[in-house]
């Protein structure tokens, strides 16, 4: 948001009713809690009730009204000092307000000034400004967004005003709004309660003066009124109910008025003893109320100490459990993280504080700061979980220590995040890297199986088909020198063939000699092997349970003639002129054959 000015003079009625509609610069030291002059209880009901803290006719003439005055003084002493006018300013950026006590025209500048006094003078001549107006500083620059404060502390002279320089702090600025948030969420559910200031006790009715004048005897005294007052008095004193720091008081002052009574009780008693030796029954008297009062005084002491530590406690242990409810409800949203805070001394804000009011003003500060604590951790959780849940998406099985790990300064945290997921990223690249040399490893590996299972498979194909080679060559052998001896054989059977035509041309030359025709010889031999092939197509054959007896010559021939058949066959000899006559020759034999065996 922008910053907006107000046309508004401090101190009126609109300018009262501006700051209690806004978080004002000068009520933040109050609202952290830092505030000397103002509890945070007194300005939490001052804003809810709309009732402000009414100050004496001193303190507002001689310390806020002469303030002012001081401020007028040393405003120009300043502008001369930074060679710029300074202009006093109300102004606000959504709730959070200022009303500073001068800025330069262009805003770069703020000024606010205080009072001199003692203490603060050295401090600032340091540098340093105390904790209880640093907040007002900051939420002016905040607020303005000026570049830098000029805080200066004078009696509105030169002599005495000494001055040291603010800058924009930005843990003061979450701080201041956080504190604003908690503060104004205790405003919204607030049940105005009386502020007192401290309690004086009650006039109490004061007990007569004993006395008792005696001569061997007792001649005058008052021992009956006085006995009538001690009755009434710790009749009233015992009835009293320890609540409030009023109640309190009142006990503390009637146990210590009975402690004074009993002194002069036992100097009364002494007296009249000193006056007889024998007044036995106003001694009696005198020791009843001496011990009625001392037990009355006792009780009461009891009584107020055991009440004050029992509220205490009452105090710090509602305390103690808002806290723990804040706490967990905080954690409900940052599940599974838990918040690590250190528990609120409670009791420590306790120690030298007497009044009950004082007690609940400093429980609660500690109790409002603890919750902004808790909220600001809250937020910072908040922030990694997001951020991480959104640079570490599909990497959360690295991080199940992030409860451990998310408490560590933000870039720390991202630091941290962002590193494992890399040092995870080389891991797996480098696993990735080992797992493909293992698959290119064992891929070489098959493919070399392969290769030698494919050599193999091919020698031993190479051996098969060496071997078929092998046998062709030696069956083609065989066959050769089968042929070879068939050869023999015929060309032995075309020698015996020949032989025997020889013979039986000598045989006709013979004939011829002796007066025979050689060419009825030559007919006679063709007509007796046509005669030979007749009677073999004439000629039944032989059925399977009959025996053919041939000649051992014949026999010889027709196994020579089948060989010859069967090698003519083997070497595809089919080219011989009339060998398709001798096969269809073949063949009408051995159909009409079969034909025969058949029928």
């Amino acid at each position: 948001m922008a910053m907006i000015e107000h046309d508004l003079v401090p101190g009126s009625d609109e300018w009262h009713a501006f700051r209690l509609d806004h978080d004002g610069a000068s009520e933040c030291a109050a609202m952290l809690g830092l505030s000397k002059k103002v509890t945070r209880t007194e300005l939490l009901h001052a804003k809810s009730t709309g009732i402000a803290k009414e100050f004496s006719d001193w303190v507002q003439k001689n310390i806020l009204d002469y303030g002012h005055e001081v401020e007028n003084l040393a405003r120009p002493i300043v502008e001369k000092m930074i060679g710029k006018r300074l202009f006093p300013l109300v102004c606000s950026d959504g709730r959070p307000s200022a009303s500073t006590d001068g800025i330069t025209r262009a805003g770069d500048i703020a000024w606010e000034h205080k009072q001199w006094n003692k203490t603060m003078p050295a401090m600032v001549r340091d540098g340093s400004v105390p904790d209880e107006h640093m907040p007002q500083c900051q939420q002016v620059l905040m607020v303005t967004g000026a570049e830098r404060l000029l805080f200066t502390i004078s009696d509105g002279t030169e002599e005495n005003m000494v001055s040291t320089e603010v800058l924009p702090d930005p843990e003061w600025f979450e701080r201041i709004r956080a504190g604003w948030a908690q503060f104004n969420k205790e405003k919204a559910e607030y049940v105005p309660m009386r502020i007192a200031e401290k309690p004086i006790a009650d006039a109490m009715e004061g007990l007569p003066a004993l006395f008792v004048q005696a001569k061997g005897e007792i001649t005058a005294h008052n021992m009956e009124a006085f006995g009538k007052s001690l009755a009434i008095s710790l009749a009233n004193t015992r009835s009293i109910v320890l609540v409030t720091d009023q109640d309190y008081s009142n006990a503390e002052a009637a146990a210590k008025l009975y402690r004074e009574t009993c002194k002069k009780l036992v100097l009364v008693k002494e007296a009249v003893l000193a006056q007889a030796t024998t007044i036995g029954e106003a001694t009696r008297m005198i020791d009843a109320w001496h011990e009625d009062l001392r037990v009355t005084a006792l009780k009461l002491e009891k009584d107020a100490t055991e009440k004050k530590e029992a509220q205490k406690l009452a105090i710090i242990t509602q305390a103690r459990m808002a806290y723990i409810e804040h706490v967990t409800a905080l954690e409900l949203e940052i599940k599974p993280i838990r918040l690590t805070l250190d528990a609120p001394e409670f009791a420590a804000a306790l120690k030298g504080k007497r009044l009950i009011s004082a007690w609940h003003d400093a429980v609660n500060t500690l109790l409002a700061n603890s919750k902004i604590k808790a909220d600001a951790a809250a937020k910072d959780v908040r922030e990694k979980l997001a951020w991480c849940k959104e640079s570490s998406a599909g990497f959360g099985f690295l991080f199940n220590d992030l409860a451990q790990i998310i408490t560590k300064p933000l870039e720390d945290f991202k630091l941290l995040v962002t590193s494992r997921i890399e040092a995870h990223k080389v891991a797996e690249a480098d696993k990735l890297k080992v797992e493909r040399e293992a698959i290119r490893i064992e891929e070489e590996a098959k493919a070399k199986a392969k290769i030698e299972a494919e050599a193999l498979a091919l020698a031993q194909a190479a051996a098969a088909a060496q071997k078929v080679i092998d046998d062709k060559v030696r069956e083609k052998f065989e066959s050769e020198e089968k042929a070879r001896r068939i050869h023999d054989d015929i060309q032995r059977a075309k020698e015996e063939r020949a032989k025997r035509e020889a013979e039986r041309g000598q045989a006709a030359k013979d004939a011829g000699a002796n007066g025979e025709n050689v060419t009825s010889i030559a007919d006679k031999d063709a007509m007796e092997n046509m005669e030979s092939i007749s009677s073999c197509k004439s000629k039944k054959l032989p059925t399977d349970d009959q025996t053919v007896t041939i000649g051992a010559i014949e026999y010889s021939e027709l196994l020579n003639d089948s060989e010859l058949l069967e090698c003519l066959r083997s070497c595809g000899v089919d080219n011989w002129e009339g060998w398709g006559d001798a096969m269809e020759l073949f063949e009408e034999l051995h159909g009409e054959r079969n034909m025969e065996q058949a029928a």
